[in-house]
């Protein structure tokens, strides 16, 4: 019998950290490796996923180009009068988004925005892979926990962590399974600094409290600021007219570096979680 996908989820509760760059760029690159992918967007404000897609969408069609695409949802909240009933509402759209592909994609990318919902935590139950980039700065280390400025270690950890911690126990007590968290260091300087040196040791002893691991991800880029519109990636075959020139090094290194960081996240060669059984374990607990 055919196992089913493999759940990446990309979340953090900080805005501006790169999570619709990295899932979009994460399911492009597992197309292009073979693998049947299903995306999910689960932020119903910003939709930068699905803007993504439909860009990708817009922009092969008027080209002529045949590039691959993934099979998208675009999940919304609820907003009746009741939160029990929006609830359910929002767990029977993830249900049935889940079941449509379960049987047919080996990868499923979910994104999630930067503030916590219930599709939020229904996502990270699901999580088999969960990826939390982290832009490479002291600052927006406290999204996963604070740090006592004197010894450098992490003291109190944060919302998103704890919810994390949640969803990790809840998922073991269902099918236990757990849940593999790979903190991604993002927007990486291209020059070495006592800033980055300092990043890097706080991180590893977070990762370390926090029971994840820690990868290296993606430097700063502008290239991918200007494939936005066209929905493109790094992956695909660009030519002159997209880029205004012949690739540069800059655009080769950020290829390298994303599948540096899908070999960090040690998937499988296809997928293997049972989501839909979580899930309907999950509604017969409600």
């Amino acid at each position: 019998m055919r196992q089913s996908a493999h759940v990446i989820v990309v979340g953090n509760e900080k805005g501006g950290s790169g999570k619709s760059t990295t899932a979009f760029h994460l399911a492009i690159y597992l197309l292009y490796q073979g693998h049947r992918v299903a995306s999910i967007d689960v932020d119903s404000r910003q939709q930068t996923f699905t803007h993504y897609v439909r860009n990708r969408r817009d922009w092969s069609r008027a080209k002529g180009l045949g590039v691959p695409h993934t099979t998208h949802f675009q999940l919304p909240l609820a907003r009746g009068d009741s939160v029990r009933e929006n609830h359910r509402v929002e767990f029977d759209l993830f249900r049935q988004a889940i079941s449509e592909v379960e049987g047919s994609a080996d990868f499923i990318v979910v994104d999630t925005p930067g503030f916590d919902t219930n599709l939020t935590r229904l996502a990270h139950s699901l999580a088999d892979t969960l990826v939390t980039p982290v832009n490479d700065s002291l600052i927006d280390l406290s999204v996963m926990a604070q740090v006592d400025p004197v010894t450098g270690e992490p003291r109190q950890l944060s919302h998103y962590a704890r919810l994390v911690q949640r969803a990790r126990s809840e998922r073991l007590a269902i099918d236990g399974k757990t849940i593999d968290w790979v903190l991604v260091r993002n927007r990486i300087s291209m020059l070495s600094s006592r800033n980055m040196r300092q990043v890097q040791t706080m991180l590893d002893r977070i990762a370390m409290r926090l029971g994840c691991r820690v990868a290296d991800g993606i430097a700063e880029r502008v290239i991918f600021r200007s494939l936005f519109a066209s929905g493109m990636t790094v992956f695909d075959p660009l030519d002159d007219e997209l880029l205004g020139g012949v690739p540069s090094a800059s655009h080769l290194g950020a290829r390298q570096e994303y599948r540096t960081l899908v070999a960090a996240l040690n998937l499988p060669a296809g997928g293997h979680t049972e989501a839909r059984r979580t899930l309907e374990a999950e509604a017969a607990s409600r």
